[in-house]
């Protein structure tokens, strides 16, 4: 069986499919950052709609993840990420379309829910066929070069969308909508029909709860979801909200200046990404995922001296930057380590279950942080938000060191796998 999958994967050739994933992943990114920081103006001011309106519009496209996540991981175990990849770009695109050309608040709910479906339902699909098209030794690069492809893809994005961006001008957000939709049809047609590699031959007879239950019933996932959830309202729900909110209302950054601290983020990420992995490679995961709370307490430090120093205009302006900056050097860590440790988690007939699962925690955490970030800087309680964030940061660091005693040596990246009589579900994992 060993020869017959090693000459399966030399006739599928991963590295094409691989790369045509990546190119999926860059286009979908470069999607959402085309459109994702007009929606609101788009709704609020070109649509006239009011706040309110737009506000919902955003809860909508939330709430669509928890609506089809569970749906999409057991899709993907079923029938494979293809399929499912294919539903949500058709989701994606038909909901940008529609957005951009609805005039009234229901039609524009509606396309939201559409929209943030589709979404949603193309993440978990892309990362379980990176898992497919790459091995132990080349995943943790796999998945760094899709943060770094899906960051230049988002920067590159908004740049463009904000030179056809015109308020007045209604047709112009019209234009940046389809254009949007037309990058979903191209993640179809580029990613859609690659060949993916099967999956991994299960050695066991699969036994014990399936779907959602199993990854219920699995402890050292719930300790990564936990963990991840909390990177993600603390890092990646704050870092275009309370962040951006703190830095404009309380420390008076010019918009102009936020600007080049978000461009100082995706620079770090682009020159760092390849050396962080590197870096990692031959270290535990766990102390990366620390390191990356460590980096991060000294983001919030800059922030406090930011928020502190704010009636000298240059010492806060580089205070900010070097906030946005120390999250890109965390964000570097992160990125070869919680996809991978996912993919070595689960199982290989519920993949799609637990990236499904990973998608979903991601999504309510980046939902409610920023609620929560804007809510604490907007009631003039600065330093009660910074405090709360530096806490949650320190969780961070603490909850990282003690999920190492959950997982094996291989899937903390610590050394070869240890052969264990009990656990039965590790010769079923999909790396």
């Amino acid at each position: 069986m060993a020869g017959t999958v090693k000459q399966q994967g030399r006739r599928l050739g991963a590295g094409g499919p691989l790369r045509r994933v990546q190119i999926g992943n860059a286009l979908s990114a470069f999607g959402s950052g085309f459109t994702m920081p007009y929606m609101f103006v788009y709704v609020d001011q070109v649509r006239g709609l009011g706040s309110l309106a737009a506000g919902m519009v955003f809860t909508v496209f939330a709430l669509a993840a928890l609506a089809v996540l569970p749906f999409t991981g057991r899709g993907i175990d079923r029938y494979g990420p293809r399929p499912v990849l294919l539903i949500g770009a058709a989701l994606a695109a038909t909901g940008a379309f529609a957005f951009g050309h609805a005039t009234g608040t229901p039609a524009l709910l509606v396309s939201s829910f559409l929209f943030g479906a589709g979404v949603t339902t193309c993440q978990p699909a892309l990362a379980t066929m990176i898992v497919r098209c790459s091995t132990k030794a080349t995943r943790s690069r796999a998945f760094a070069l899709q943060f770094t492809l899906v960051n230049l893809g988002m920067g590159i994005g908004a740049l463009v969308g904000g030179q056809i961006v015109d308020v007045a001008d209604p047709a112009s957000l019209t234009r940046l909508f389809t254009i949007e939709a037309l990058t979903f049809l191209g993640l179809a047609l580029v990613t859609g029909t690659a060949r993916i590699p099967a999956a991994a031959p299960v050695l066991v007879a699969a036994t014990g709860p399936t779907g959602l239950r199993a990854l219920v019933a699995d402890k050292a996932m719930l300790r990564l979801c936990l963990l991840a959830g909390l990177i993600f309202f603390t890092c990646y729900g704050q870092f275009e909200s309370g962040v951006a909110a703190f830095a404009t209302d309380t420390v008076g950054t010019a918009p102009s200046t936020l600007g080049l601290a978000i461009g100082a983020n995706a620079l770090t990420i682009v020159v760092l990404q390849m050396f962080m992995v590197k870096l990692t490679e031959r270290r535990r995961r766990t102390t990366a995922m620390a390191a990356a709370g460590l980096v991060w307490l000294g983001a919030w430090t800059m922030a406090l001296v930011a928020g502190l120093v704010r009636s000298e205009a240059l010492v806060a302006t580089v205070a900010i930057v070097a906030v946005y900056a120390l999250f890109g050097v965390g964000e570097s860590l992160l990125a070869p380590t919680l996809g991978p440790i996912v993919a070595d988690l689960a199982p290989a007939r519920l993949l799609g279950t637990y990236n499904s699962g990973y998608a979903l925690v991601k999504q309510i955490a980046i939902a409610v942080g920023p609620a929560v970030g804007v809510l604490l800087v907007g009631s003039g309680t600065w330093p009660v938000y910074l405090a709360a964030m530096a806490a949650c940061t320190l969780l961070i660091v603490v909850l990282a060191v003690r999920l190492r005693r959950h997982l094996t040596p291989a899937q903390d990246n610590a050394g070869p796998a240890v052969p264990v009589a009990v656990p039965v579900r590790a010769l079923e994992t999909a790396a």
